[in-house]
Formats: C-alpha cells, structure tokens, sequence
C-alpha cells in the first residue's frame, strides 16, 4: 500500500491494453426486494423445494436466473 502512494500506476500498467475480465465465482451483491406471489404459488415452491432440499427462496432464485438468461439468449 506504501509503494503506491508514492508510485503512478500508470507507469506499470498499460491501461489501453486492458482487457474486460469475469470473476465468475465472486458472490453478487444483493439487494433486498418485495414481491406479491399468490400463496399457491408459494406452498408449490416450497414443496419443489423440499424434494431438492434447498430452501424455496434460493429454488426461486434459480429458477429466475433460468428463465431470464434463456430468454437473453433466445433474443440474440
């Protein structure tokens, strides 16, 4: 942390050669949302759930990154 309030990075590194890269594995922020669903729509989560063994929050999370990322796909 010393050397680099001392030192311009830009002398290390080459900015416009950069390049974009993923960290697939870091764990996204999260925010907080509330959503009106009917109760059977929930008691059916739940039980999908349950086979699976995961609460029915996190089932209902994948399933929306499901759908959206095959609809994202499905419009290119």
């Amino acid at each position: 942390m010393e050397f680099w309030a001392t030192h311009d990075s830009t002398e290390y590194i080459a900015y416009p050669k950069a390049k974009k890269v993923l960290f697939p594995n870091l764990k996204p922020s999260t925010r907080s949302i509330s959503i009106r669903l009917p109760e059977s729509l929930i008691e059916h989560l739940k039980v999908l759930a349950n086979k699976r063994d995961i609460p029915y929050q996190s089932l209902l999370k994948m399933l929306l990154i499901e759908k959206v990322e095959e609809d994202l796909h499905s419009a290119k």
